[in-house]
C-alpha cells in the first residue's frame, strides 16, 4: 500500500503574547511589559506586533517564537511551563497534519513526537540560565564593582580590565579607572566618589543595564553564571 504522509514545516509558528497570557492566567497588558523588560535586557528579541481588530478599538499584540516564549513564561509563572509545551504541541499539530496510513508511517510518526518533546525539554533547559542571570544580576537594582563582573562572568579582573581598555571602553586617569562618555552616558557605568586617608578618589562601577550589556558583548548573557 502507497504511504501518505501530510507534512507542513511549522518552522515560522509563533504564539500570540494573548495567548500566553491565557496559558499563565495573567493580564494581557502584564505579558506585555514582561516582554519588553525581557527584550531591553537583552533576554529576547523584542517580537513583531500586530494589530488586531475588535468591535470596539483595535488592540495590538506581540507575535513571540517558541524559544522565546519558554523565557517569557519561566520568568511570569514557572509552574505553568508544562502548560505551554501543551498549548505548543496542539499549535504544531494544527500546522503540520500528519496522517499516516501504514504501519511504518504511524511507528515513525510517533518516532517523530517523541523527538518533539525531546526538542522542547530542551528549549525550557536552554531557557533557564537567561532566567537566572536575570534574575540574580540583571533584576538587582545594585551596582557592581569591576572584580564582581568579572567574577559574575568567570574572568579574571586583571584580563577583563586590559580588554575593557583595549576596547575603549574604560581610560585611565589620575590612577582612576573611568569610563569613556559614550558608555557612561547610556547608563552603562556609575562612578562614585569619596575619600580615603585623605585622599580622593573615583570607583567606577557597572549598572544592572551594563552588566547585561558587558556580558552578551562577552558573549556569556545565556551561560550558567556563579
Amino acid at each position: 500500500m502507497n504511504e501518505v504522509i501530510h507534512k507542513v514545516k511549522p518552522d515560522n509558528l509563533t504564539m500570540s503574547s494573548r495567548e500566553i497570557a491565557d496559558v499563565v492566567s495573567s493580564r494581557h497588558d502584564s505579558v506585555k511589559r514582561a516582554i519588553e523588560r525581557l527584550a531591553a535586557k537583552g533576554v529576547i528579541e523584542l517580537p513583531p506586533m500586530v494589530e488586531i481588530p475588535t468591535s470596539t478599538k483595535p488592540t495590538s499584540e506581540y507575535r513571540i517564537g517558541k524559544r522565546d516564549s519558554y523565557v517569557v513564561v519561566a520568568q511570569l509563572s514557572p509552574e505553568f511551563t508544562a502548560k505551554l509545551v501543551d498549548r505548543w504541541q496542539e499549535l504544531e499539530a494544527q500546522a503540520a497534519p500528519q496522517i499516516p496510513t501504514t504501519l511504518s508511517g504511524a511507528l515513525r510518526l510517533a518516532a517523530d513526537q517523541a523527538e518533539q518533546i525531546e526538542r522542547q525539554q530542551k528549549a525550557i533547559e536552554a531557557a533557564q540560565p537567561a532566567i537566572r542571570f536575570l534574575d540574580k544580576f540583571v533584576e538587582s537594582k545594585s551596582t557592581k564593582s569591576l572584580r564582581e563582573v568579572a567574577k559574575v562572568l568567570g574572568v579574571k579582573e586583571r584580563q577583563f580590565i586590559a580588554q575593557l581598555e583595549d576596547d575603549g571602553i574604560l581610560f585611565r586617569q589620575s590612577g582612576n579607572l573611568l569610563p569613556i562618555a559614550h558608555y557612561h552616558h547610556k547608563g552603562y557605568f556609575e562612578v562614585k566618589t569619596g575619600e580615603a586617608n585623605g585622599h580622593a578618589y573615583q570607583q567606577t562601577r557597572f549598572t544592572p543595564d551594563g552588566i547585561t550589556w558587558i556580558a552578551k558583548r562577552f558573549g556569556l548573557t545565556t551561560q550558567e553564571v556563579a
